[in-house]
């Protein structure tokens, strides 16, 4: 089953990257992470909810865990399309300045987090498609993000699991 769940993880990520783009120009990134770096992420989870005393991190680690993968979505670099739309807050958008903030980098172009949202969307589509239970999730990407796993300026996390119940949802 774990050959078969690392290509759902690749499909999705192929429908990720081919997702449609603002203006043609792709600044995401997809990455699959599995086996021993979901665990060694999920230990990370756990200490960084304990350290910070926010909650759910446990929760969500367990669900990391107990996934067969996890399908990582970023923006790699937080350029303007430069529209001068004002959606990010600035007039225009020589006036965006990224900044860290406590787990992501912002503001950000406003159209750049919809090319995110678009290719989590199809993504978690084509893992529905193929009957895999799957979830956006951001614990896993704050982590991940916080140690150096996957880079990106935000970051949203897609664990997949093939059980009997879908381990995603009535959690506690």
């Amino acid at each position: 089953m774990s050959d078969v769940m690392l290509t759902v993880a690749q499909l999705m990520a192929v429908a990720a990257k081919t997702a449609p783009k603002c203006l043609g120009q792709d600044y995401v990134d997809i990455q699959v992470v599995t086996g021993e770096k979901l665990q060694v992420l999920a230990d990370e989870m756990e200490k960084f909810g304990r350290e910070t005393g926010k909650a759910n991190f446990d929760r969500d680690a367990a669900n990391v865990r107990n996934s067969k993968a996890v399908v990582f979505v970023s923006l790699r670099e937080n350029k303007p399309l430069g529209l001068d739309c004002g959606a990010c807050g600035q007039e225009k958008c020589a006036g965006l300045e990224t900044r860290e903030g406590p787990e992501f980098a912002g503001p950000l172009c406003a159209w750049r987090v919809l090319d995110v949202g678009i290719a989590l969307g199809s993504a978690a589509k084509m893992a529905g498609i193929l009957n895999v239970d799957s979830r956006v999730m951001y614990r896993p990407a704050a982590v991940a993000r916080k140690t150096g796993l996957v880079r990106g300026d935000i970051i949203c996390a897609i664990p997949i699991s093939a059980t009997t119940k879908n381990i995603y949802f009535d959690r506690p």
